[in-house]
C-alpha cells in the first residue's frame, strides 16, 4: 500500500512539473514612455527608411501607441503619413483605438 501511495505522489509531481515547464510566461509590463521612440523620429519627420533599433521599439511600445494617439502633444507625429508608413514598415499595425 506504501508503495502505490509513493507511485502515485510521484506521478503528480511529473504532471505538475511537466504543467509548469508548458505553461506561458507571463508576459513582461511595458513601461509607456514615447522618448524610447526617439530613434524614430528622423524616419517620421523624413522618408529615411527607420532602423532595426526603432522598429525594436515600436514592436515593444506598440500595446501603449494608443495612449500616444489620444496625447495632443503626440497626435501630429503618430496621425503623420510618415509615421503610418514606419508603422508599417516595422510590421507594426496603426492602433485601432
Amino acid at each position: 500500500m506504501k508503495k502505490a501511495s509513493c507511485a502515485a505522489l510521484f506521478a503528480v509531481v511529473v504532471v505538475v512539473a511537466v504543467l509548469l515547464c508548458e505553461a506561458p510566461l507571463p508576459a513582461e509590463a511595458v513601461t509607456c514612455n514615447p522618448t524610447e521612440l526617439s530613434s524614430c523620429l528622423p524616419a517620421i519627420t523624413s522618408s529615411a527608411k527607420p532602423s532595426s533599433v526603432c522598429c525594436g521599439k515600436l514592436k515593444e511600445q506598440k500595446p501603449c501607441l494608443c495612449g500616444y494617439v489620444k496625447n495632443p502633444s503626440l497626435k501630429q507625429y503618430l496621425n503623420s503619413p510618415n509615421a503610418k508608413k514606419v508603422l508599417s514598415t516595422c510590421g507594426v499595425p496603426y492602433p485601432n483605438c
